[in-house]
């Protein structure tokens, strides 16, 4: 059965101050999270601004981190696309570099029903059967949610093993429980949500926080799979204020600036994001002190 862990870790891609991919900070980066309560990397995802990277830059992204974490930690290559032929020749080029899994996006913008949403990643899935594939749903961002009856169907096929929820919905999430094998895991796509999803049969989280509180994200997950929900609840309230914070606005804008606060070497973020607010800025810096991170 294949574990990607409790905590995932939505990495960013540090850059220079030209724009251009930070490869040497990139290395750094992804030890140091396998380091601090991270289990599993998702590289190139949304957090690392995929949108704007080339292909190139994703491939070579792709092995500096699973070089860098050899034996350390899983490495998730978010290789999902709104063309099903380009999704299928990403995620076979990915399944060749020897990564652990794929992290596979609803097809966004063109909103495919759900029989087209089955069939785009069903078509992934056999093209790779050797590669375990989380699906992605995070319909504020894809314009479309994919169904808890054809997260279920998907779940079927083999290679098909997890799924990161993004869509605010635990009603959502407790019909795709109920409807899939225990062995499909669930990974929440909102840090403030964890707690709340595990309690609905969640095996983790794909987090942003966990840039900086990854060791605090396992203790919580850990105190509630002992039974500890007092203890966990209150892991979760100490750290609301922050996982508020990182989404102040667009996401990565905010992790990227407290990761420089930790004196990160992330860079900028391509446009067309840009550099964040004064008062998000200041507003990470109050929460992180109050934390200790500073």
């Amino acid at each position: 059965m294949v574990d990607f862990g409790r905590v995932l870790t939505a990495m960013v891609t540090p850059l220079k101050d030209d724009g251009s991919v930070n490869y040497e900070e990139t290395e750094k980066l992804s030890i140091w999270l396998t380091e601090n309560g991270t289990d599993s990397l998702v590289v190139c995802g949304t957090t690392g601004e995929s949108p704007s990277l080339t292909w190139e830059e994703e491939y070579q992204l792709f092995q500096v981190v699973k070089t860098a974490v050899a034996g350390k930690a899983k490495v998730i290559a978010s290789t999902g696309l709104n063309s099903t032929t380009e999704a299928l020749v990403a995620t076979e080029k990915a399944a060749k570099l020897g990564l652990d899994g794929s992290l596979q996006v609803v097809p966004y913008y063109n909103k495919p029903p759900q029989l087209g949403l089955y069939k785009h990643f069903q078509a992934i899935a056999q093209a790779t059967p050797e590669l375990p594939i989380m699906l992605y749903n995070i319909p504020g961002r894809t314009g479309q949610n994919l169904e808890p009856e054809t997260v279920a169907r998907l779940a079927e096929i083999p290679n098909i093993v997890a799924i990161k929820e993004a869509s605010d919905n635990l009603d959502q999430v407790s019909q795709i429980r109920y409807l899939t094998a225990p062995e499909f895991k669930i990974y929440s796509g909102d840090d403030s949500l964890t707690l709340p999803l595990l309690a609905v049969g969640g095996s983790g989280v794909v987090s942003v926080a966990s840039h900086l509180v990854g060791k605090q994200l396992q203790e919580m997950i850990g105190a509630f799979e002992k039974g500890e929900i007092q203890r966990a609840m209150q892991i979760h309230l100490k750290l609301f204020s922050l996982f508020k914070a990182l989404f102040a606005t667009t996401n990565p804008i905010p992790i990227k600036a407290a990761l420089k606060l930790l004196g990160w070497k992330v860079g900028v973020t391509r446009p067309p994001l840009c550099a964040p607010p004064e008062e998000v800025t200041k507003k990470l810096s109050a929460e992180m002190g109050k934390l200790g991170l500073l």
